[in-house]
């Protein structure tokens, strides 16, 4: 009650100065950018939603597709804020979740409240290309997850992603870059974390999670490689191509910091195990084509979780691999085509679940870019034993 509170407030003054100045920052650029009369601090306010209607078939017992299961949501409702503190090297961004989906998961190790807070962290640029992150954020995991969900090229982010993803965590992580020509960019990250999400509140019930990642960049920098589609419609090729390696020693969930908590009946209550997982993943852009490829594996020392006395609790770590392959092409009007094909492939003897493989062509509309946006895809799901689905999605995109 206390947050949205604070969120009404907040509009609301920024609502009546606006009232007051008409110089207010173009569409897209923020609600509020505010600038200290001394130049020591400055924060931009953002503010986006998505809404998102979806229609589910599901193959009936005569291969035929019963009635579709419809529902509408707000995916996505979002307050940012980001700018520095004292002096430009010292940067800093926080984002709140304000939808059911994104406060949800609330338990007894976020002290049961809700996941307000996506983002709290600060960036320090303390020598040279060398950056210092504290806090609560993204961890460089993957290249979909990291690609904010503003600015994706399809509706939402692929199985790949919701199998394998390290999303976020609080801790510290190191970045660093090297500019090995004018033309070849090397990018370095380094994160320690907690290993067990975002907003945990309790102690840490398993060891520590370690993130590496380093990208290639061939052909230099461009200002799409973490963006879906091809806005910027690159006039000659551009490549990034990275891997990751993570490892999260001692995790308690089944996902590595994501997923279920593993519990037992020894004193500790939970069971603990080495977790590994690795991508390798590239993004490619020239003249309005585009191409995004990840692949992912995870790995556990000991993936099926056991009470003291040997027994199976039911609980596995979710081992195996995806695949998942995207390309587009944007058209003169800022109509895009894209097409996906994602597979994930879990250890059937482990986890019990058969492969499964998902087919998506998308319609996207840019109205203002990635600021303003109409998007829809149809996904065909192929499961190995079960029964496979249709999936249409329609949702409109806005971010002040």
């Amino acid at each position: 009650m206390k947050i949205k509170i604070l969120v009404i407030t907040l509009l609301f003054a920024i609502s009546t100065s606006f009232a007051q100045d008409s110089n207010a920052p173009a569409f897209g650029k923020g609600l509020f950018n505010l600038v200290g009369k001394d130049s020591t601090f400055s924060m931009k306010i953002g503010f986006r939603m998505q809404i998102l209607g979806i229609a589910n078939w599901e193959e009936g017992n005569n291969n035929d597709l019963v009635d579709p299961e419809t529902r509408f949501m707000i995916r996505r409702s979002r307050l940012k804020f980001e700018g520095f503190a004292y002096s430009p090297k010292l940067r800093y961004k926080v984002e709140l979740g304000l939808s059911n989906r994104d406060i949800s998961g609330a338990s007894e190790f976020t002290s049961n409240a809700p996941r307000y807070i996506l983002d709290a962290v600060a960036k320090w640029n303390f020598y040279e290309n060398f950056d210092l992150w504290v806090g609560q954020t993204k961890l460089p995991g993957n290249l979909e997850r990291v690609v904010s969900s503003a600015n994706l090229q399809m509706v939402d982010r692929s199985l790949l992603n919701s199998r394998f993803n390290l999303d976020r965590d609080i801790g510290i992580q190191l970045r660093h870059q090297i500019n090995v020509s004018d033309n070849f960019v090397i990018r370095e990250k380094f994160a320690i974390s907690q290993g067990e999400g975002r907003n945990i509140t309790s102690a840490n019930l398993g060891g520590y999670q370690y993130t590496s990642r380093l990208e290639l960049l061939p052909f230099g920098t461009f200002k799409g490689d973490y963006q879906g589609g091809d806005l910027e419609r690159e006039p000659s090729p551009k490549l990034m191509i990275g891997a990751t390696y993570d490892f999260n020693q001692d995790a308690v969930k089944n996902r590595s910091n994501q997923g279920s908590y593993m519990t037992i009946d020894d004193e500790s209550g939970f069971y603990s195990t080495n977790i590994s997982t690795f991508f390798l993943d590239a993004m490619f852009k020239y003249n309005g084509f585009s191409f995004m490829g990840e692949y992912a594996h995870r790995d556990a020392k000991d993936p099926l979780a056991k009470n003291s006395d040997g027994t199976l609790t039911g609980d596995e770590v979710q081992v195996g691999s995806g695949l998942n392959l995207q390309t587009g092409y944007l058209f003169k009007k800022n109509w895009e085509v894209s097409g996906r094909y994602t597979n994930i492939t879990l250890d059937q003897d482990i986890t019990g679940k058969t492969p499964e493989n998902q087919y998506t062509l998308g319609l996207s509309k840019y109205i203002a870019g990635h600021k303003l946006k109409v998007q829809s895809d149809i996904s065909y799901l192929s499961l190995d034993a079960g029964k496979d689905e249709l999936m249409f999605r329609l949702q409109m995109d806005i971010h002040f």
